[in-house]
């Protein structure tokens, strides 16, 4: 039955919400589709749910289409299996906790690895049931610490999750490509631009990790990619290789020298041209200090320790990088009282003479791994206005390893070989991972092989962002007067408007209405008697159906108007051929 805007639970509105930030989010909120409830909670109104129905069944179908199986988790979930993983403390302050009335500890869950772990170990045995893939649509519950962005990153929020369980490392592979070729069938259906890129795998666990990404200038991801199109990865996962050794024998030996006031990068860099030129006669640059950053690491049990990077001066540490690389553990800041529990380091004139583990401070020490061994550095001399220069990796200090956190620039070698990186921005609109046996091990998750030997299964997760993917279309597809959806994620196939005052013309539009409907369309029919002609086109430009039909003054020509959503083209078309003309534009068949 078509959805007539008379009756329709529906409000557009003019300006956009106070709270909204994105382009998206304004106009889902404006159009009528959801509404704020909470920070970081939306309630979905009727258009929002017909659009949210129509991305959920895309993503049934092509799981389906793999032989996936569908079941249904619960949302509120049991204490034990998450502390058998480690993730009721890994999780932190991101998971909602609760007590039942017997005081049992409970959580709101953020993920099922381990639900779907415990159903598979629950009721198979034996090598002949797998390969085994399972996913389930589910709300899920996040405690974000700065929800924002709508329906991109909330504390509550619907995802698509599957697993797939194999016995062997090359079954997991097949399951693994098997539901990268559904994905991208999926999100072509969806009709967004987007990107695969290596990834993180993070608190998950595992090895292998890919993203997709919606290409958006207002994506929180930050991926790169080089021209050849070879190469490809979220930044938190681009892996810098290992700067060659250089030889350091013609190097002067390293020396301290007065620099007072010069706390900062740009200040040393002045300080060194005025009154330590290079010998060379080269200008010093940033690039050729040794900035030592400090943060101080928060563990999931609370515990806190520092840890010291080193990178080149002209670069600073990517806090996107740096949190990839040291999770579960959070980073935070090393303050002032931090400084006093250590004074051994010289604020603003920090070096590695007091760095590492088995130096004066304790704090363990690593660098970026662009820094080569024999390369001689301007860094801090461990006192306050000095530093020392010519201090080389290798002869002069070392570190207690390597980390890929200082920040990626369009212009890096590609970590390939071919080219060079440029970054640009996306939402993670899916993730899928290689977990292997983390979880089965946690979980004693095992089945008899084919010699009647019991064997730990190996597992894959993949996840999608179901309600994130409602925004990320609308961010994607949106133009300047309204959302633009694709046809097929869009509440309707077409936009039926009749104005004016004349009877006439709202009785042509109620009978193609029901002809549109009888020919299996889905209709929003703007049927209402006291609203201007100005208001109803601005409704539908707002709404964003693809296909929008007007009945107005032309009835009395016999004519309507057919007018693409996108594109702005209209035409007239005689009023006994406007439902043959409207389906076959729906449909993109031939026309009358």
């Amino acid at each position: 039955m078509a959805m007539r805007m008379s009756s329709l639970f529906l409000r557009t509105l003019r300006e956009d919400p106070a709270d909204a930030e994105l382009p998206g989010h304004k106009l889902l909120v404006r159009a009528g589709y959801i509404r704020r409830a909470a920070p970081g909670v939306y309630s979905w109104l009727p258009l929002g749910l017909k659009v949210l129905g129509k991305v959920e069944e895309i993503i049934r179908e092509e799981m389906n289409a793999i032989g996936a199986q569908e079941v249904r988790f619960p949302a509120l979930l049991p204490r034990e299996p998450y502390e058998a993983t480690g993730r009721w403390t890994e999780y932190g302050d991101n998971l909602f906790r609760l007590q039942d009335r017997k005081g049992n500890d409970m959580l709101l869950g953020p993920t099922h690895e381990e639900m779907f772990t415990l159903a598979v170990k629950d009721l198979y045995t034996s090598y002949k049931d797998l390969p085994l893939a399972l996913y389930q649509v589910q709300i899920k519950y996040r405690d974000e610490a700065r929800p924002r962005a709508g329906l991109l990153r909330g504390r509550e929020f619907i995802m698509k999750d599957s697993y797939s369980f194999d016995v062997t490392d090359e079954g997991l592979e097949e399951s693994y490509q098997r539901h990268r070729a559904a994905y991208v069938r999926m999100f072509d259906r969806l009709g967004f631009d987007y990107v695969i890129v290596s990834a993180m795998s993070g608190a998950m666990g595992g090895s292998k990790s890919e993203e997709f990404l919606a290409v958006s200038p207002h994506g929180e991801d930050t991926f790169v990619r080089n021209d050849a199109g070879t190469y490809a990865a979220n930044v938190e996962a681009v892996v810098i290789p290992q700067a060659a050794p250089v030889d350091a024998s013609g190097i002067a030996a390293a020396h301290v020298e007065d620099t007072p006031d010069t706390p900062t990068i740009d200040t040393l860099v002045a300080s060194l041209n005025a009154d330590h030129p290079r010998a060379d006669g080269r200008e010093w640059t940033a690039a050729d200090t040794l900035k030592n950053v400090i943060v101080m690491l928060v563990h999931p049990d609370g515990t806190r320790e520092p840890l010291a990077i080193g990178v080149p001066g002209d670069r600073e540490v990517d806090a996107k990088r740096l949190e990839a690389q040291v999770a579960p553990a959070e980073v935070g800041a090393f303050e002032e009282k931090d400084f006093a529990a250590y004074p051994s380091l010289a604020k603003g004139y920090i070096g590695p003479g007091v760095l590492g583990e088995d130096k004066a401070s304790g704090i363990r020490y690593v660098l970026d791994p662009s820094i080569a061994e024999g390369t001689p550095w301007v860094t801090g001399a461990d006192e306050h206005g000095k530093h020392v220069l010519d201090l080389v990796l290798g002869r002069d200090f070392t570190a207690d390893g390597t980390i890929q956190a200082a920040e990626v620039r369009d212009g890096d070698p590609s970590p390939d070989g071919n080219g060079v990186l440029r970054t640009a921005r996306g939402i993670e609109m899916g993730h899928i991972f290689q977990l292997g046996r983390k979880y089965a091990e946690a979980l004693d998750l095992k089945v008899l092989d084919e010699n009647g030997k019991l064997v730990t299964v190996t597992m894959g997760s993949y996840g999608v962002g179901v309600s994130r993917a409602v925004a990320a279309v609308a961010e994607g597809t949106l133009d300047e007067i309204g959302l633009c959806w694709p046809r097929e994620v869009a509440p309707a196939d077409v936009h039926v408007v009749a104005t004016g005052k004349d009877p006439a013309v709202f009785e042509a539009a109620a009978r193609a209405v029901d002809e549109m409907e009888a020919a299996g369309l889905e209709v929003i029919y703007d049927d209402r008697e006291k609203v201007s002609p100005g208001v109803k086109f601005k409704d539908s430009e707002l709404i964003g159906v693809p296909t929008i039909v007007v009945f107005g003054r032309g009835v009395a020509d016999g004519v309507a108007e057919i007018k693409d959503r996108r594109s702005g083209d209209k035409r007239e078309v005689a009023l006994d051929a406007i439902v043959t003309e409207t389906v076959a534009e729906v449909r993109g068949g031939d026309r009358a």
